[in-house]
């Protein structure tokens, strides 16, 4: 019996193998592709792009020997292939068992020229089966570049600007008295741990259509639905010294660094920074952190941190038709599970770097929220770190909240002004375009709009004599004229 068992293993072991040998010749039987076009996002000249892939499938019920695959236009192109883990330009006799599969990965590096504008590179991988030739194409947005390596310092006033976007290794630092301006339509894309270093003075000179912009340097996505433009922690932050002053964000994007803007200790006498139409998102620290400085704000979004959405302690703050939001999803957090700092925090005092055990206090001058919307997803985003005995408010900790919107429990006192409170845990009155990032195959991308929805609070509840100092919000659109405005917040609300 053991020897007919071994007998039939051997002829079926024999079948087997004379199936895997008997590839088809028939001309008909093709192989498939799970795309006809791989295409890369845009790729910076010199720097390599990640890597894309496609798959090759034999779809017909016998194995077939692919004679050649092969890229087109060999080394010139830029392009280089990895068919089934092998690396190479030309592959030759390449089984593919019938109903499998092979895997293609594809590699580009796009060599500069004089181009300032975004230029085209094409190849195609060439496959040989039955004397058959099929193709598939690849293309790769190539896009020159101003590389700031090793290190940059502006010694003397300068003006970037918009021709060719700027890649950015390491730092970048302004010197005390070196003012340095930055043409509207420029873009800064940041390397691992890039920094910029102000003590002295930046001014972004952004517009509504062409807005300066600093994020990752990353351009392709995660998965088919999450762009790595949406994932925190990608490069460092902007770091204003003591002696920094009279800075300016004008239609400025910042997004998807540890931290946004850090304003070390300095003082309220003169003002630190104007930041007006521009939005600060997506940080995996904080999004705004400030110690006994004087900023002003308007018609900005500051959204989504793992930390603090703003962080003030001491100085004199003015924030006017600001959306203050902090949906922040647990899973794109790198240290934590759960946030538990809340969207806006006000003090007059911090911890010492120097001794954790002493506390360094600063009046809290002023601060001030007109027509601002300070939301989130946990059941309070409102937090005073002060002694109870100035929370009615004093020259101490002077501060005021008119025409908002706030999540948090009710407060009444005088410095609440026709205030909003959204005071049940995780009920949704403040509705927004799009607040979770949700789609339909729960494969998510993580892309918010904080424009405000249909029936949302605030719509229309603004202080109009504050409103007609802002007279259009981030996007153009009048607050004045519209029927049902002026709205609360940063946007203001247009029927969907």
């Amino acid at each position: 019996m053991k020897i007919i068992f071994i007998l039939l293993l051997s002829l079926l072991c024999l079948t087997g193998c004379n199936d895997i040998n008997n590839y088809s010749v028939s001309p008909n039987n093709l192989l498939s592709f799970s795309t006809d076009t791989l295409s890369f996002d845009t790729v910076f000249t010199t720097i390599g792009s990640a890597t894309g892939y496609f798959m090759i499938y034999n779809r017909n019920s016998d194995a077939l020997k692919i004679e050649t695959i092969r890229l087109a236009g060999g080394e010139r192109s830029g392009f280089r292939i990895n068919v089934d883990g092998r690396k190479g330009e030309t592959f030759s006799d390449i089984p593919i068992w019938k109903k499998d599969s092979l895997y293609v990965a594809v590699e580009v590096t796009v060599n500069p020229n004089d181009d300032n504008s975004p230029f085209v590179i094409y190849d195609s991988v060439v496959f040989v089966t039955n004397g058959r030739t099929q193709y598939v194409l690849l293309e790769a947005y190539g896009q020159n570049t101003h590389l700031l390596k090793g290190g940059n310092t502006f010694s003397v006033d300068t003006t970037l600007t918009a021709e060719r976007p700027y890649l950015v290794y390491d730092s970048i630092q302004i010197p005390e008295g070196v003012t340095v301006r930055i043409e509207k339509g420029a873009s800064f894309y940041m390397h691992k741990d890039a920094k910029w270093l102000i003590d002295g003075t930046i001014i972004t000179e952004g517009t509504q259509d062409e807005p300066v912009l600093f994020r990752a340097d990353r351009l392709n996505k995660l998965t088919p639905y999450l762009s790595f433009d949406n994932i925190s922690a990608q490069w460092d932050g902007l770091y204003f010294g003591a002696s920094s002053f009279d800075n300016e964000l004008n239609y400025t994007l910042i997004r998807n660094g540890i931290s946004g803007l850090t304003f070390e200790e300095s003082t309220p006498e003169r003002k630190k920074i104007d930041i007006r139409n521009s939005q600060i998102n997506n940080m995996d620290g904080n999004v705004l952190w400030a110690v006994n400085c004087h900023i002003e704000a308007s018609n900005t979004e500051f959204s989504n941190a793992t930390n603090y959405l703003i962080m003030v302690s001491g100085g004199k703050y003015q924030f006017t038709h600001c959306t203050i939001a902090n949906y922040m999803q647990p899973v794109m957090m790198s240290h934590n599970s759960t946030r538990f700092t809340p969207a806006l925090t006000l003090a007059d005092q911090i911890v010492s770097e120097d001794d954790t055990e002493e506390r360094l206090t600063f009046p809290l001058q002023q601060a001030y929220f007109d027509n601002c919307i300070i939301d989130g997803n946990i059941d309070s985003e409102l937090l005073f770190l002060t002694d109870e005995t100035y929370m009615d408010g004093d020259a101490q900790f002077n501060y005021r909240f008119n025409h908002c919107v706030i999540r948090t429990k009710k407060i009444d006192n005088e410095r609440f002004n026709e205030v909003l409170f959204i005071v049940e845990p995780r009920v949704e009155n403040t509705k927004y375009i799009k607040s979770k990032p949700d789609n339909e195959d729960n494969d998510y991308d993580y892309i918010y709009d904080f424009r405000l929805a249909d029936e949302s609070m605030g719509i229309g509840k603004a202080d109009r004599s504050i409103a007609a100092q802002y007279p259009t919000d981030r996007y153009g659109i009048d607050r004045l004229s519209s029927e049902f405005g002026p709205s609360i917040g940063a946007y203001e609300y247009v029927l969907e």
